[in-house]
């Protein structure tokens, strides 16, 4: 089905080249490759709205005869029948093989043909193409678990790169299969590679961000594999171009046979590709990478259950280096707060917290540092590889945006300031932690020069002479190998590099707290960096959070934390560590963060009480403290709950049917006891609120008409009123605060 190289135009959008392909509709290209066709359908009646081009050719009726048609006069009557049944149920991932025994004329007259449904908008699109080979590739489930067993016995990411390249390799007989990683800034690298023998290696190759643009990477997370039979065939354009019930191009974003952006075909041209197929990689909902099969010897078009059995496997090695990342993340979490753990206890042991924090042997090492700064109070300590103080400062600045209670990081410090591009001696990395504007914690990294093997000049931007005659931007025609040194960068920092870092502030503040000889000062600053005062935001959940101290009190022991342990599962904590003042705030604050790590190393909420509840009592001496942990499932729903002597939770409104009533264990502190997860299944608009006993506490008043009282008041919730209007009414509605901090959050799950 070869034809003459498609010009660079795109039927619904017009002439493309590089200086507009970023804002490329690719998803709306106004027409598909040619080796399939495409009608679009109303669904209540199963008549033709819009169609391609090639249906004459294909099926024997011309685009203009379709429109308006019944499904039924071009498939068949048992094919419409089955495509009504499918949109009933959405049921749109079934294999449909089928033979066009009713279509009498066209190329498919007669044929097995493959169709594949979706919906796009408002329509129905039907995309029918001639099987293609190799055929009877559908994992069975025999083959699909020996084909995970051979992926998941990888214990490295390039090792299950390797693998996936096999399997996908031998499924779709592409000349050449590669596993493609992005890094931070979107370029990316050849990790495994599967190819003829002939074909030089890709192997190890970096190839920059543009070559595939922003929209085009966000549309591989909606549509997994994009197939390119024949990168020299000519489009088959959509008929109307506009869709005349929305006035719109069709949405092609999930079509198996969408028309590739023009700039596209000629880069595969000019790499001497023939045809090509891409398997996204998604880890988090994130793209991580591809799976790139590239053909060299003539169009190449494996069959539908062939793409099917590729994105199959592509989505397991998601999964699996989905989980590989967790556990490293967790290996590396429990590693780390070992290393806090020794830090914090040498510093503890000593009168001058400060001053052994900035000698110790492992706080460089913590951060794979070189050099650390540490400004409090107007005074300034160093260690290591740090440049002068007037430049410290202005990174330090730079990094936290003058707010309190922040952290930030940069690898490439001279970005930030012309004044630090011009800094003699400054290491080009530096992550940042601060409680008060003179008060912060700064890291520095050395520069790593890199050299890196690119698959042609990344920079290289031809131009290149049009059918009109006028000179346009192409892709490069080079693909040799062109080395770069990179420099002025460090070693990037992470998510987990600033997790660390905000533990060490807060732990390093837990011991400030029992120096301290101005105890309000130095509790109000804990209190900005450790509890926050506006509630998260997040999907699928809203969030209210109050705080009130105790009249007699700035601060004291109560907490309230969120933490997102996955993609799906969100922890909120609340906990109360008995008394006042500053050893009960210091106490809090080393609770938090060791229950912060317990639930990131572990996501058991159970088991993260217990670990607390040892920590305590081999720590902090006589200390108590009760905390609840309720872990809410987003997708299914599902509230998890573990309790340690702490007052239990509303569910509102309240189901007898399904009480969430957890059982508690003792208190945090003591050394002994178990505790218990209770789970429960709630419906959309349940709002869950957590409380401190300051809230139901009352002088001369028994605790079960208090906790009574507070539910009468609460009644069934929020409804449709917003859930921080309604939380002030609550709290307002309830009688005068005692001697303690009132600490309520209140969650709705929609």
């Amino acid at each position: 089905m070869t034809a003459a190289p498609q010009t660079g135009h795109t039927p619904a959008y017009g002439p493309v080249d590089l200086t507009n392909c970023e804002d490329e509709p690719i998803h709306i290209p106004g027409a598909i490759q040619p080796h399939g066709c495409l009608l679009a359908l109303d669904p209540a009646s199963l008549e033709v709205v819009v169609a391609s081009a090639n249906t004459g050719d294909l099926l024997g009726t011309e685009p203009a005869a379709a429109i308006g048609r019944p499904l039924a006069d071009l498939l068949g009557a048992t094919v419409a029948t089955d495509v009504r049944r499918r949109w009933a149920e959405q049921a749109f991932d079934e294999p449909m093989i089928v033979r066009l025994t009713d279509t009498r004329d066209g190329a498919l007259a007669g044929a097995e043909v493959d169709v594949s449904l979706h919906r796009s908008g408002e329509r129905l699109v039907v995309e029918v193409e001639p099987l293609g080979r190799p055929r009877s590739v559908l994992l069975s489930y025999q083959s699909a678990r020996a084909a995970m067993a051979r992926l998941s016995a990888q214990t490295s990411v390039v090792g299950l790169g390797e693998q996936l390249a096999r399997e996908v390799g031998e499924i779709t007989d592409f000349d050449r299969v590669m596993v493609y990683r992005f890094d931070q800034d979107w370029n990316g690298e050849v990790i495994a590679e599967e190819r003829r023998p002939d074909l030089n290696a890709f192997l190890g190759l970096h190839y920059p961000a543009a070559d595939i643009p922003a929209q085009a990477r966000q549309l591989y997370t909606v549509n997994w594999t994009r197939l390119i039979a024949d990168v020299d065939y000519r489009p088959a354009p959509l008929e109307p171009v506009l869709d005349p019930g929305t006035r719109r191009p069709l949405d092609l974003s999930f079509s198996t046979l969408r028309s590739v952006s023009p700039i596209h075909l000629e880069y595969l041209r000019n790499m001497g590709v023939t045809a090509s197929m891409s398997i996204s990689l998604v880890v988090e909902g994130e793209l991580w990478g591809l799976v790139a099969c590239h053909h060299y010897s003539g169009p190449h078009r494996p069959s539908q259950d062939a793409r099917a059995a590729a994105e199959f496997l592509g989505q397991v090695a998601s999964q699996q280096i989905a989980e590989r990342t967790r556990s490293d993340a967790r290996e590396r979490a429990l590693e780390r707060a070992s290393t806090l753990g020794r830090i914090v206890g040498r510093a503890a042991a000593t009168n001058a917290a400060l001053d052994a924090l900035l000698v110790d042997p492992e706080l460089l090492a913590l951060m794979d540092a070189t050099g650390a700064a540490l400004s409090y109070d107007g005074a300034m300590r160093t260690l290591g590889d740090v440049p002068d103080h007037r430049t410290v400062e202005l990174v330090a600045h730079r990094l936290l945006d003058g707010q309190e209670g922040v952290a930030g990081f940069s690898d490439r410090l001279a970005d930030l300031d012309p004044a630090l591009a011009r800094a003699e001696g400054l290491p080009p990395g530096a992550l940042a932690v601060g409680v008060l504007p003179d008060r912060y914690l700064v890291w520095f990294r050395p520069e790593i020069e890199q050299t890196v093997d690119w698959g042609g000049d990344p920079r290289n931007k031809e131009l290149a002479a049009a059918e009109d005659g006028t000179v346009r931007l192409s892709p490069r025609r080079s693909f040799e190998k062109w080395r770069e040194i990179v420099s002025g960068r460090s070693c990037p920092w992470d998510e987990e590099d600033l997790e660390a870092a905000r533990d060490l502030r807060d732990r390093v503040n837990g011991l400030l707290l029992r120096r301290s000889r101005d105890q309000i000062e130095v509790a109000e600053s804990l209190q900005r960096s450790v509890l926050a005062n506006v509630a998260p935001t997040l999907e699928g959940l809203d969030v209210a959070v109050r705080y009130a101290s105790a009249a007699s009190y700035q601060l004291g022991g109560d907490w309230w934390d969120c933490l997102v342990l996955d993609r799906e599962r969100v922890a909120f904590v609340i906990g109360d560590v008995a008394g006042h003042g500053v050893s009960a705030v210091a106490a809090m604050t080393q609770v938090r963060a060791a229950l912060r790590a317990y639930l990131f190393a572990s996501n058991d909420l159970g088991h993260s009480l217990d670990q607390l509840d040892r920590f305590m009592s081999a720590l902090l001496g006589d200390q108590i403290a009760s905390a609840q942990i309720a872990v809410i499932d987003r997708r299914n729903r599902v509230i998890e709950l573990a309790s340690a002597g702490h007052p239990a939770p509303l569910l509102l409104p309240p189901d007898p049917e399904q009480p969430l009533r957890p059982v508690p264990r003792p208190v945090l502190g003591l050394g002994s006891g178990e505790a218990v997860v209770t789970a429960v299944e709630v419906p959309a608009g349940t709002t869950l609120v957590m409380f401190t006993d300051g809230v139901i506490e009352r002088r001369g008043v028994d605790l079960f008409e208090s906790l009574d009282q507070l539910a009468r008041i609460a009644d069934v919730g929020p409804g449709q009123e917003d859930l921080e209007v309604w939380l002030d009414r609550l709290l307002e509605s309830l009688p005068e605060p005692g001697d303690d901090d009132r600490t309520v959050v209140a969650i709705t799950v929609n």
